[in-house]
């Protein structure tokens, strides 16, 4: 299943948020079970729909034991969830404190799993990406 696009969210007082429309038929297809919520090394979540997370566990599970620290950030905090009746996804406390979710979110796409922000956590961290020059480099190897 392939995830793109972006999404404006709201995180209620119960730490939910409801899954767009936009992804509703194509989850309900490929992913009946639920997602998986895991952390992001830059600090947002990554939202996976089930059907996917076999796929990237099965990678993270391949790692050598040098690699203790990264199974631990990702399948360590990973907590599969369910969408309720009325799509809607509640998110841990843990999870919530480490990505600094409060009432704003941002989703991506971003093709195997969505990426969840807070969304002024991440127009911060879009600023810095658009001003440094990896990215202007990327941009012309991508731009003709």
């Amino acid at each position: 299943m392939k995830c793109r696009g972006p999404s404006q969210l709201t995180l209620d007082g119960k730490g939910r948020f409801s899954m767009p429309s936009k992804y509703r038929d194509v989850l309900t297809e490929h992913s009946p079970k639920g997602l998986v919520i895991t952390k992001h090394p830059h600090g947002c979540l990554m939202v996976f729909p089930e059907c996917n997370w076999d796929a990237f566990e099965a990678k993270i599970d391949a790692l050598p034991f040098s690699a203790t620290d990264s199974k631990r950030l990702f399948t360590g905090s990973a907590d599969p969830v369910e969408l309720d009746s009325a799509w809607r996804i509640t998110v841990s406390p843990e999870l919530r404190d480490f990505a600094g979710l409060s009432k704003d979110l941002r989703m991506y796409g971003l093709g195997s799993h969505f990426e969840l922000w807070d969304a002024t956590r991440y127009s911060l961290r879009e600023a810095a990406a658009m001003a440094s020059a990896a990215t202007q480099h990327v941009l012309q190897d991508l731009v003709i």
